[in-house]
């Protein structure tokens, strides 16, 4: 992973530069393993964040602000009671390890200043954020660690806290050219440099090793058996002393065609000067930053929205068997009519019906008295063998009657939870996943007893944007928010604009009165309705708009479900614009 041992050490530097001496203003916790520290310092406030998640654990200094719960979780409310007010007397590294203690002078309940802490482990899914009292004693953390999940080491509530088990490597501060010479003499000629640095630098990356070998030989790939063993090792000796002595080149590499980040790292990453864009900053959690403020939040909702969808997913399912099932019923059901004419032809040759005949044949009048062969039960009457036939025409009627009326429901059906399924994939934060959870609900696919017990949240708002011509463009998150535009917050002179047939966004122009846009501001609001639907990723995306007055909600209707007429269809490339307001 890109936040390393040599990472960590650069944070800590930049930490102890600007927020040692600060004091703790707030504490919030918007995540079950995710705290946000405010301090106030001379030079102003920061922001620390420090994540214990199992992808993207990391301690940085940010600028974003995160929508907190609620009601604060136990262990952000033990902190507040503690730390709120406290200094920060200390932020150190242990062993160039993703470790970092971070110490706080405070006063305790009979009003004596001591020294409590809070220790961040980046470990991948054992990372975890700890609190601990003078004594090293746990007061609570992120995570609880008990025997069945480590039998090593525990983190729980009254517990001793515990370094995890030292790595047998050679730390950066210690690193000795004659050491580092004989072990590497006793290594296999064909060990991959990388490999082999992997395995003796305590706090060394993949990454970073490769960025080692890459400024000794210009390639990442080489064996021990190609080099000169004194200049590889004199090489790690001068990278290793800038890092010790805190010369950093903090670097983002991003990918060049799309501007996703890839990696980054406290060391300029020149292996990637030929192949992708590389970003240097001043600020490492400026870059730590930039790089997890998509990826964590996605990977954040990725996780949140997964039960969620999965319902959703199932009852698609559920509802395109049950299409299937209906669609053949009806096919079978259309060729009804040669039930009644066997029965019709049986009754009017019943003379010609023996008891024990399994077929007579006919002259069939519905068909210029062509011979028409009819299979018989041979152990009930004559009689009895029109009447199965009656019986069967009713039967496939009535079946014709009642599969029509399912395929209706279920693609009614159907269309909804497709729209609920786009709502929950373009979602942007735990709030709007709330929203989809209370329509669910309301709708009945789960049980609505939980969120009776919840508190209110405040309703959040439909996506703002302005066009290039000045006219207000709003864009629903959800079907909930979708009937908010259409039907509350539009007048009947608005624009009303939705992907033809697709399931998407309700979007709407604002005209003032006038019942017009510009054919600008049109487009505009048709290629964001475009990326606001399941056509995201396509090409030419059809999107009808008419007028408000044109758009009707039929009575007991879904969230989000409406007719309209008196529309115009506009072709168009799904195209996102800068928001006004969330």
């Amino acid at each position: 992973m890109s936040y390393d041992g040599f990472v960590t050490h650069s944070v800590v530097h930049e930490l102890n530069g600007k927020i040692l001496g600060g004091k703790i203003d707030k504490i919030y916790q918007p995540e079950s393993d995710e705290i946000i520290i405010s301090v106030r310092t001379f030079d102003g406030n920061y922001r620390l964040l420090l994540s214990a998640s199992a992808s993207n654990a990391r301690v940085h200094l940010t600028t974003s602000k995160r929508e907190n719960p609620m009601t604060p979780p136990m262990l952000c409310m033990l902190m507040r009671k503690h730390l709120l007010g406290g200094k920060i007397i200390g932020i150190e590294q242990v062993d160039f390890d993703r470790i970092i203690k971070i110490d706080i002078e405070c006063y305790n309940e009979l009003g004596d200043l001591g020294v409590k802490s809070i220790i961040s482990e980046i470990m991948g899914r054992h990372s975890n954020i700890i609190f601990i009292d003078e004594n090293n004693k746990i007061l609570d953390s992120a995570k609880h660690v008990d025997f069945t999940v480590s039998a090593v080491r525990q983190i729980l509530p009254g517990f001793v806290y515990q370094l995890p088990p030292k790595q047998e490597k050679m730390s950066p501060k210690e690193f000795s050219l004659l050491d580092f010479t004989n072990d590497f003499t006793k290594e296999d000629k064909d060990i991959l440099l990388d490999k082999f640095l992997l395995g003796k630098i305590m706090g060394l990356s993949p990454l970073i090793a490769r960025e080692i070998v890459y400024r000794f030989s210009n390639h990442t790939k080489i064996a021990k058996r190609e080099i000169d063993d004194y200049k590889f090792a004199a090489t790690v000796d001068l990278f290793l002393k800038d890092i010790v002595s805190d010369k950093y080149s903090p670097c983002l590499v991003l990918e060049k065609d799309t501007g996703k980040p890839m990696y980054f790292s406290c060391v300029e990453l020149t292996q990637y000067k030929n192949v992708a864009e590389i970003n240097i900053l001043d600020s490492i959690s400026e870059i730590i930053d930039k790089y997890y403020l998509t990826r964590a939040s996605q990977e954040r909702m990725k996780q949140k929205s997964a039960n969620i969808l999965k319902l959703v997913h199932n009852n698609i399912d559920r509802c395109t068997k049950k299409l299937v099932m209906h669609r053949e019923n009806l096919e079978k059901a259309k060729n009804r009519d040669k039930y009644k004419i066997c029965g019709d032809l049986l009754t009017a040759n019943m003379y010609r019906v023996k008891f024990g005949m399994d077929e007579v044949c006919v002259e069939n009048y519905y068909d210029n008295n062509s011979e028409l062969k009819i299979k018989l039960d041979p152990n009930i009457s004559p009689s009895q063998n029109a009447q199965k036939y009656y019986k069967k025409y009713n039967k496939a009627k009535v079946t014709e009657k009642y599969a029509e009326e399912q395929i209706v429901g279920a693609e009614e059906e159907l269309e909804y939870l497709e729209t609920v399924q786009e709502s929950i994939l373009k979602a942007e934060s735990p709030r709007d996943l709330s929203e989809i959870k209370e329509e669910l609900a309301e709708q009945g696919y789960i049980s609505n007893t939980a969120s009776k017990k919840k508190k209110k949240t405040q309703k959040s708002m439909p996506m703002k944007f302005i066009s290039s011509d000045g006219y207000e463009i709003l864009v629903g998150r959800n079907n909930k928010q979708n009937d908010e535009v259409t039907i509350r917050m539009s007048y009947s002179t608005d624009i009303w604009l939705h992907t033809k047939n697709i399931p998407g966004s309700h979007t709407l122009i604002r005209t003032n009165g006038s019942g017009e846009a510009p054919d600008s501001t049109i487009l505009e609001a048709a290629q964001l309705a475009a990326y606001y639907s399941k056509a995201k990723n396509s090409a030419q995306v059809p999107v009808d708009y008419t007028q408000i007055k044109n758009v009707k909600k039929p009575n007991g209707a879904k969230p989000g479900f409406v007719i309209y007429e008196k529309n115009n269809t506009v072709y168009v490339t799904p195209k996102l614009f800068e928001k006004v307001t969330e």
